[in-house]
């Protein structure tokens, strides 16, 4: 392996962008692909080569890294960027893909003999523009030395949860993490909408809790986005906060877990993207409490 790395980068969007950045900017060749070419053509004064297919990015990589909108995604690019591929090339696949779409996108990494590492993130926009994100990691250990750089060009921290990427370890450890986030944020646009509802000055709730047991920095970051009205640009969008909570049903459904908060902030999610929040930070979730997406004065 040589110190410098060429590397793919599959997917422009918030994390994607911020993470091929991140990669030029620790030395590598990036190679970057979107499908809206628009979105990754500002990565191009980062010193990052816009390409015009899946195919032509690939071509010559050391290491491609995806971070799609879910697994089937995933899969469909990588098939189309398959001809491009060389022998041996590490992929490294960062899309929050679930547990059910994993088997097939290591199928397709055997059937290209292709080291697999399963490796999402854990964080959103401002830790991954400042490369600060938490890579959790499981892939073979023969292939490590050419991911590491990768890694920490992207992230503070790897957790490497095992050495075959095919069993989903690392994947299984995001959603659990993520089943908490979405939790907790569906319950701050919750407690400020019924604040709103009746009545209560969100800030005297803040007082209560303040440096106790149930105050917590999380909570306060984004219950600010709500009440300063800076859901945009989002850190982590409706949408795709919709896309994980359902992933998370879905493996707890085959694992004979019931899991009635992350359905419940599925069907939030939902609403706010039908309420024309889809685009928006994930705490316009708040705006579901409300029939009409309108938060209604407090009855007398």
């Amino acid at each position: 392996m040589t110190d410098k790395l060429t590397v793919s980068v599959l997917g422009t969007g918030i994390m994607g962008a911020a993470m091929a950045r991140n990669i030029a900017r620790a030395g590598h060749g990036v190679r970057v692909w979107n499908r809206t070419r628009a979105k990754a053509e500002p990565l191009a004064a980062d010193g990052a080569h816009v390409t015009d297919t899946p195919e032509e990015a690939v071509r010559g990589a050391d290491v491609v890294v995806t971070m799609l909108h879910d697994g089937p995604a995933a899969l469909d690019v990588m098939r189309r960027a398959a001809p491009g591929l060389r022998a041996g090339a590490v992929w490294v696949q960062s899309t929050t893909a679930g547990t059910e779409a994993l088997a097939e996108l290591a199928d397709f990494a055997g059937a290209h003999g292709l080291p697999f590492f399963d490796a999402p993130v854990l964080g959103t926009r401002a830790p991954a523009e400042a490369g600060q994100l938490t890579v959790l990691a499981a892939g073979p250990s023969a292939a490590r030395d050419t991911v590491t750089p990768v890694f920490d060009a992207v992230g503070a921290r790897t957790v490497w949860t095992g050495e075959d990427g095919a069993a989903g370890s690392a994947t299984r450890l995001k959603l659990v993490a993520n089943s908490w986030v979405l939790a907790a944020t569906a319950a701050t646009g919750e407690v400020l909408a019924l604040a709103e509802g009746l009545g209560v000055d969100p800030e005297d709730f803040f007082g209560l809790i303040d440096g106790g047991p149930l105050d917590m920095g999380y909570l306060r970051a984004k219950a600010d986005l709500v009440l300063t009205d800076r859901l945009s640009p989002a850190s982590f969008a409706v949408t795709t906060a919709e896309k994980d909570a359902r992933l998370i049903v879905r493996a707890g459904q085959r694992h004979g877990v019931r899991l009635d908060v992350a359905e419940a902030a599925a069907e939030r999610f939902a609403r706010a993207g039908a309420l024309g929040h889809g685009d928006e930070d994930m705490a316009a979730a708040y705006f579901a409490s409300f029939e009409d997406g309108k938060p209604k004065p407090p009855s007398a």
